[in-house]
């Protein structure tokens, strides 16, 4: 065997490796946004929220190490979606893959705000010149740099579940149901994040969106891992 000659991953391989992992991504990312994040966070209440954080550190702890594992399973996610969509279309998969890598640039600096949060209401000595209540403030200013870095990122994320569903549909590859309920659940992720930046009442209608989003998404997002581990299995 020539020394110089590569083994290519075989797209059974990526689909065992992507459906797997968009399984665990599901279940840590639903936790850690639903549980955590909505759980322990008051809007508007940096009081509320820090003492809600400092009352169940472990969870909001739990919380960091479950977008951290979401952030490094998103890059060999996004390869190896590549290498299952290539054959139908290299270019546009190629593009995918970028869309995903972008949200997972966002994402990983929003987790340095989430981080910051804890530090912040963490009582180390360093952190004396500040009181209580500008703490929990800064907690809360944190949280919130959270939430705008991560939503710009899911803007991305939208895009690249739209062509996710395309590349289904096109491919022939995946049910065309679950190809369009991708593509639904992508332009709620961009209509989300419009309505934030256009809204300046967002707040009265964040559970219709929330609804308008969640809906699709876990759907599509679980539905579409399964499909990778059945079409692993199949092929």
């Amino acid at each position: 065997m020539n020394s110089n000659q590569t083994v290519e991953t075989s797209p059974r391989r990526a689909a065992i490796f992507a459906g797997f992992g968009y399984v665990i991504l599901f279940a840590l990312a639903i936790f850690a946004n639903f549980f955590v994040r909505e759980g322990l966070i008051v809007p508007g209440d940096a009081v509320a929220t820090a003492t809600n954080i400092s009352g169940q550190e472990l969870l909001f702890r739990l919380g960091l190490v479950s977008f951290l594992v979401v952030f490094l399973l998103d890059v060999p996610i996004a390869w190896a979606l590549y290498i299952v969509f290539r054959k139908s279309n290299r270019d546009l998969s190629l593009l995918t893959a970028w869309l995903r890598l972008v949200y997972t640039v966002f994402l990983g600096v929003a987790i340095v705000f989430f981080f910051q949060a804890l530090q912040l209401l963490s009582g180390a000595g360093f952190l004396d010149a500040f009181n209580t209540e500008q703490l929990n403030v800064q907690a809360l200013v944190a949280l919130e740099s959270f939430n705008a870095t991560w939503l710009i990122g899911l803007a991305a994320f939208g895009l690249h579940v739209i062509l996710l569903g395309y590349l289904s549909i096109a491919s022939g590859y995946a049910p065309r149901v679950l190809g369009y309920i991708l593509i639904l659940a992508g332009a709620a992720y961009i209509i989300d994040t419009t309505a934030h930046s256009l809204l300046d009442n967002y707040a009265d209608y964040a559970d219709v969106f929330t609804a308008i989003v969640a809906l699709p998404a876990v759907i599509a997002e679980g539905w579409f891992g399964l499909w990778l581990l059945l079409r692993a299995h199949k092929a």
